[in-house]
């Protein structure tokens, strides 16, 4: 295990409306803030997006899980920012529920805001934690 102590800095509040799509959104915010390490929380509706499960297998590199939402659905969630070179990549995991069915995983792509997601970006200073590409696995793993 590897860590690092920091300190909350800046608190970001965002509000996405119907039809955004928050995974950018969090991205273009920690752009134009220069936020390069964070915290993130979720809460709202999604309408749409694409998410992993897990790894099909045990093997390396891993090859995911996809599953999709295709309607609307309650979201609730945390993610981390942290920057690979010159680009912050977002990794977020939620739960997505609708009526009496949940699901849950890292969302990647294609999400839509149903209605409202409601965003807390809150930001850590005093580290010095970076996204680097992990050979074995293929994802841009965390670097304390």
């Amino acid at each position: 295990m590897k860590y690092q102590v920091g300190s909350a800095g800046r608190i970001v509040v965002a509000k996405f409306d119907d039809g955004e799509a928050v995974l950018d959104g969090i991205r273009d915010i920690a752009q134009k803030e220069k936020i390069r390490s964070a915290v993130f929380y979720l809460i709202g509706g999604m309408r749409a997006g694409k998410f992993v499960v897990g790894s099909e297998t045990e093997d390396m590199p891993p090859k995911p899980a996809w599953r999709e939402l295709n309607e609307s659905h309650e979201v609730v969630g945390v993610g981390t920012i942290f920057w690979q070179a010159d680009d912050p990549k977002i990794h977020f995991h939620g739960s997505f529920g609708k009526l009496d069915g949940v699901k849950m995983g890292c969302l990647r792509e294609d999400d839509e805001t149903f209605v409202v997601i409601e965003a807390i970006i809150v930001e850590i200073t005093g580290i010095a934690a970076t996204r680097e590409l992990d050979p074995l696995s293929g994802f841009a793993l965390l670097k304390v």
